[in-house]
């Protein structure tokens, strides 16, 4: 039974998404509310991607130094595992993960609202494709923003390590960067900026759907904010581990 209601859902999901890649009515509205859900969705999230990746950042430094300990690995290993670390897993994969509490919530609750206060009916009524209307600048506009916050977690991270060499004696500044340049991969960048943008999409399409087909009152569309947040967090780690073999090969 949970697998025929998960394909059945899944199949919900795929014609909910064909409504939703129409050409908008009006490109004009459509511009514009793009805009409106770049400035919600993706530069309201930049303080929280700041704060948490500078901590991050500062962590692994931490935890890097205090676990290398052999003779044998040279010193600025800390600041080149640092660096993988960052661009590989953390400015993508799990920074995605913390953005899908944060905008999967914020989408799902937004559209589970209008639904059940009856204003997709309204719009519906009017003739308007609601599921373009409503969903595809939220797409658009925080798939568009992502590659910004992807950088920005880069950079902060790495800014983190450095605040912790500079500030302890657990690693000199010197040797930390010089890790930061070694054996640079440019890939690793793309291959992350790669992977936000999928992630992206998920987190925005999978929220949508949640609260698109809210039924009920106040308490569903709670249920519906959680459901997508599970969803879409499950559906990332599955993509990333599909990326990751596709890409690093």
């Amino acid at each position: 039974m949970i697998i025929a209601s998960s394909i059945a859902t899944f199949g919900r999901y795929c014609l909910f998404m064909k409504r939703v890649f129409s050409v908008p009515e009006k490109w004009g509205i459509f511009f514009k509310r793009t805009v409106g859900e770049i400035n919600k969705l993706g530069v309201g999230s930049i303080s929280l991607v700041l704060i948490i990746s500078v901590f991050i950042g500062a962590v692994i430094a931490i935890q890097m130094q205090l676990n290398i300990t052999s003779p044998l690995i040279p010193s600025y290993s800390v600041g080149l595992a640092t660096r993988d670390i960052v661009l590989l897993e953390f400015s993508n994969s799990i920074l995605c993960l913390i953005l899908a509490g944060k905008v999967g919530s914020n989408i799902a609750s937004e559209i589970g609202t209008m639904r059940v206060t009856e204003q997709i009916d309204a719009l519906e009524i009017m003739g308007v494709n609601s599921r373009c209307y409503l969903v595809l600048p939220k797409i658009t506009g925080f798939v568009f923003f992502m590659p910004v916050l992807v950088v920005l977690c880069m950079f902060t991270s790495l800014a983190g390590g450095y605040l912790v060499a500079v500030f302890t004696d657990i690693i000199t500044v010197s040797r930390y960067v010089y890790g930061l340049q070694a054996l640079f991969v440019e890939w690793y960048v793309w291959y992350a900026l790669i992977k936000s943008l999928v992630f992206a999409f998920i987190i925005a399409s999978v929220a949508s759907f949640y609260g698109y087909y809210v039924k009920g009152g106040a308490l569903d569309v709670g249920k519906a904010s959680t459901n997508g947040v599970v969803s879409s967090s499950i559906f990332i780690l599955l993509s990333d581990l599909l990326l990751t073999k596709l890409l690093l090969q």
